[in-house]
């Protein structure tokens, strides 16, 4: 685990939304329907970037409801293992946890099937919120999953507002996934509905096209997402590193070359870095060399985490970050 030796001193990152049970075929490069077997795998992007954070030796707290099931109880469980502040977990008697199988396909990229009819992350109430948890936030983190039904879109604004109103910086990263909206069109609007209160934004390629509707990923492409609040602007371009956009300045960091097996959890390990990294140094985002050293070890988290199967296993420590960035 992560050196705890540092947690106590670091400023909290929260985690707001859904933890969930992935399950990963076995064998890659295969749909679904013809996988032998699946491997059980804990996920869920905020929970993902606030383990990434502890393995960094940061310190995060997750909110969010889970099953009172044997799947939410081991969730909670590799939470607490990973050191992560759990005082914001709340247990549904009536539903269950959510689950994910993911299909890896041969580029390593990844096909989705919920079972969600409601999952227990989409029941959390604004009233079951651990609001002096969230007040103790140094940076709020959030995704979109939580505002496509009520009452979790509820929870989700109050949450944001209470984290806002207490001067956390918020961090929002849309993490798109269309099969669980009703429709493209609601997925677009309801991102963009939350979006002009985020500080620091991180999207993907694929994000951006659907967010713009071009099929350009260039610098004007992602401008045109830029809103006045926000601090910074990070479209991850996968192998091809990250672009990075503020006020003042853009440019653009290599990514780091390793042998992909999985890429789930790679987005969410780079966030995780960047939050660690500026959390207790806002000044940071408006320093390029500086953004640029700290976007450069984001890089090269999120390509560790994509040298293993799942995204939790697969998220490094600091030793294993640095041992990349001083390799030849």
């Amino acid at each position: 685990m992560a050196s705890n030796c540092a947690v106590s001193d670091s400023g909290l990152i929260v985690s707001f939304g859904e933890m969930l049970i992935d399950f990963v075929p076995t064998v890659s490069g295969v749909s679904l329907a013809e996988a032998p077997g699946f491997l059980k795998a804990p996920g869920g992007a905020p929970a993902n970037v606030a383990i990434a954070v502890t393995r960094l030796g940061g310190k995060a707290a997750f909110v969010g409801k889970l099953g009172d099931d044997e799947f939410g109880h081991m969730l909670a469980g590799i939470l607490k293992e990973n050191g992560v502040n759990g005082d914001g977990i709340n247990f549904d008697q009536g539903a269950r946890t959510a689950l994910a199988f993911v299909t890896l396909r041969a580029d390593g990229d990844r096909e989705f099937m919920f079972y969600r009819n409601p999952s227990a992350d989409m029941l959390l109430k604004p009233e079951e919120l651990n609001l002096e948890l969230i007040r103790s936030a140094k940076a709020f983190h959030y995704g979109s999953i939580s505002l496509i039904v009520e009452p979790c879109r509820s929870a989700h604004l109050k949450a944001m507002e209470v984290a806002k109103d207490a001067g956390a910086l918020l961090s929002y990263d849309p993490n798109l996934r269309l099969p669980l909206w009703p429709s493209a069109e609601e997925a677009r609007v309801q991102i963009m509905s939350i979006w002009d209160k985020a500080e620091v934004i991180k999207v993907s390629d694929v994000e951006l096209e659907f967010l713009t509707g071009s099929d350009k990923i260039d610098d004007e492409s992602a401008l045109s997402l830029w809103h006045p609040n926000l601090k910074l602007l990070l479209v991850t371009l996968g192998e091809k590193g990250c672009r990075y956009y503020t006020k003042h300045f853009k440019g653009s960091v290599d990514a780091f070359h390793v042998k992909t097996v999985d890429t789930t959890g790679a987005g969410d390990s780079f966030v995780g870095a960047l939050l660690t990294k500026v959390v207790d140094d806002h000044s940071i985002l408006e320093d390029e060399a500086r953004l640029r050293e700290v976007l450069k070890f984001a890089n090269a988290c999120g390509a560790i985490t994509t040298t293993k199967k799942g995204a939790i296993p697969a998220l490094p420590t600091e030793t294993e970050v640095l041992s990349l960035l001083d390799a030849p």
